[in-house]
């Protein structure tokens, strides 16, 4: 198949840096190494699919030079400037216009089976979609892995009748697509492992010592609307040795325990020196299945995830993951684990088995290949 990518850049630093040490003879990069749309394009280029990547947020007009965003609390001139630019119609925009016309023209000179959206579009039009799809006869497949009630931007639920298929992380995100007029929804994470990337990680005595906790979180904590149970899990752990790693801002409550940003491989690293990682999901997924409940498996790191039924349906608690039901319930199986490194090794080694078995990014090719059969 031919699949045309329309998607965001996200770490386009890691990208350009990609893209400089590419080996002779290979084809760059189209996604940075740190995000799963890398992982995919490696699976789907080994089982033989052509690919291209139309990057939307790339300007029309000009150079663009993008830097990875990092979130915050309060007001910045980076919100009071996109808040302004969201004030203008999408239509009335001309960048816009213009980046929908360079997708049609590239759209119609690779002539994609596949369209497959990357969720939060706040740039393509739903008319161009409709265009294409009648120009080439591609089918549009949409990947998401947030609510659309929360996050998905007008232009997104607009052009939702257009997608043959969503494919959600969150069974309940689904639904809700479902509502919106999507014909059809699969509840399939679009997050996985890759075990060329995703393991333990060797460290140099300088890694060991900038890294190691006793428990880890890598992850977003900001905005609270959005993550307050993130912040509340860790709020009840700051008596152990905790680590906090994140790009973006984290809360006045847990400063102490921030260690920096993590990205791509520093992530495994800081995972391969943990002896626990917490993976509390945000407030906007009640079903779960978020990247790093895969990742800290492969990880061979012991993990402690909310009980959610995704996670359950996934994984099996108490033999390859441990769930917890609330802040009190966290903090004990925390003390009860660092006191017992047998079981959590037991638990770690059963994980990164399962994942590595059941949760690749090439199974999760194989099965999108299935559902894109039943489409034809």
């Amino acid at each position: 198949m031919k699949i045309l990518f329309i998607a965001p850049i996200h770490h386009p630093e890691e990208l350009r840096a990609a893209r400089a040490n590419t080996p002779p003879g290979e084809a760059p990069l189209l996604f940075p190494p740190s995000v799963s749309q890398h992982f995919w394009e490696k699976a789907l280029r080994k089982r033989g699919h052509l690919l291209a990547a139309f990057y939307r947020t790339d300007p029309a007009f000009g150079i663009g030079d993008h830097q990875t965003a990092r979130h915050t609390q309060g007001i910045t001139p980076g919100k009071l400037a996109r808040a302004a630019f969201n004030r203008l119609p999408p239509r009335a925009n001309p960048d816009l216009r213009l980046r929908n016309a360079r997708l049609i023209d590239q759209a119609r000179a690779f002539q994609p089976d596949i369209l497959w959206m990357v969720g939060d579009n706040n740039i393509i039009y739903p008319e161009t979609l409709a265009q294409i799809k009648a120009e080439t006869g591609a089918k549009l497949l949409y990947f998401c892995g947030t609510s659309p009630q929360i996050f998905a931007p007008a232009l997104d639920r607009a052009a939702a009748r257009l997608y043959d298929i969503v494919f959600a992380n969150d069974y309940y995100h689904g639904i809700q697509w479902r509502e919106l007029g999507t014909p059809r929804m699969v509840c399939l994470p679009i997050v996985a492992c890759d075990p060329a990337f995703h393991h333990p990680y060797p460290l140099s005595d300088e890694e060991q010592a900038r890294y190691t906790c006793q428990v880890a979180f890598v992850g977003t904590l900001v905005p609270d609307h959005l993550y307050s149970r993130r912040v509340q899990a860790l709020e009840a752990l700051r008596e152990f040795d905790l680590g906090i790693w994140s790009v973006h801002e984290v809360p006045p409550s847990l400063r102490a325990h921030f260690r920096g940003p993590a990205l791509g491989a520093t992530v495994q690293r800081v995972l391969s020196a943990a002896q626990i990682s917490i993976n509390p999901h945000g407030d906007f997924m009640l079903y779960g299945g978020n990247i790093r409940l895969f990742e800290v498996a492969a990880a061979g790191v012991f993990q402690i995830a909310d009980d959610l039924p995704g996670t359950r349906q996934w994984f099996t608690p108490g033999e390859n993951i441990v769930t917890y039901a609330d802040p009190d319930d966290l903090r004990a199986k925390v003390r009860h684990y660092l006191a017992h490194p047998d079981e959590r090794a037991r638990i770690a080694a059963a994980g990164q088995a399962h994942v590595y078995a059941a949760h690749t990014y090439e199974v999760r090719a194989a099965a999108l290949e299935r559902e894109i059969a039943l489409l034809t």
